[in-house]
């Protein structure tokens, strides 16, 4: 066995691992969890032992139903146990859409490494046939596999999580209240005060002027205080 598929074959043993640790903390059964991705108990049972990995379109929308942060699914977060899921479902249709989306990605950052299929398949033990399902969305891509075309192509993989649809905006959300619960506890309270927010407007517009703008806001500073 090559060193990318031992490698690829540990990555699903964990990510099963990681699973059961995400459904088991919000307190779901393997059957819920299965219905919210489309797939059938059997084969999320098979996500779960390792034997066959899920895609990432199905990690987001498991980490959506579970409120799970993705970054569980990389081994960087601990998980809580008062996570909160949601019961909006996620369904097949955004799922493919998803599909279709990481590959038309994953061919954009191929054809900018001017690789083709055959080259790909070489570095990376995956058939040209594959690759070729997986680039134009007709087949969901394994995570491990897809983590070793994102290796291969020199593209992090934060760039293929989803950012528009609602697992996207949910993330978005996540990472802003961790943001701010890092401030300082003064900033915290700064920034909670509505009397503050005339400020905080002021900081947001002056965050959007060029340099060139930003000197010249400051050099009118300096004139009007000397």
């Amino acid at each position: 066995m090559s060193a990318n598929l031992q490698s690829r074959v540990i990555r699903a043993k964990k990510l099963g691992l990681l699973l059961m640790d995400a459904r088991q903390t919000a307190r779901r059964s393997l059957e819920e969890c299965a219905a919210t991705i489309g797939v059938t108990p059997e084969r999320y049972q098979a996500y779960e032992d390792g034997s066959v990995p899920p895609s990432l379109p199905e990690i987001e929308s498991l980490a959506y139903y579970l409120g799970i942060p993705m970054e569980h699914f990389w081994g960087k977060v601990s998980l809580s146990q008062d996570s909160t899921g949601h019961s909006l479902p996620i369904t097949s249709r955004m799922t493919h859409l998803r599909q279709r989306m990481i590959g038309a990605q994953v061919r954009q950052h191929r054809l900018n490494f001017n690789l083709t299929l055959s080259e790909l398949s070489e570095k990376t033990n995956i058939l040209e046939p594959i690759l070729n399902a997986y680039e134009n969305g007709d087949e969901a891509i394994p995570l491990p596999e897809l983590e070793t075309l994102a290796e291969t192509l020199k593209l992090p993989m934060t760039e293929l999580f989803d950012k528009h649809g609602p697992v996207g905006k949910w993330r978005s959300e996540q990472q802003s209240v961790e943001e701010f619960l890092d401030l300082p506890q003064e900033l915290q309270e700064f920034v909670s005060k509505p009397v503050n927010r005339p400020y905080l407007e002021l900081a947001r517009r002056l965050s959007d002027l060029s340099v060139e703008k930003l000197r010249a806001v400051a050099e009118g500073l300096l004139e009007i205080t000397y």
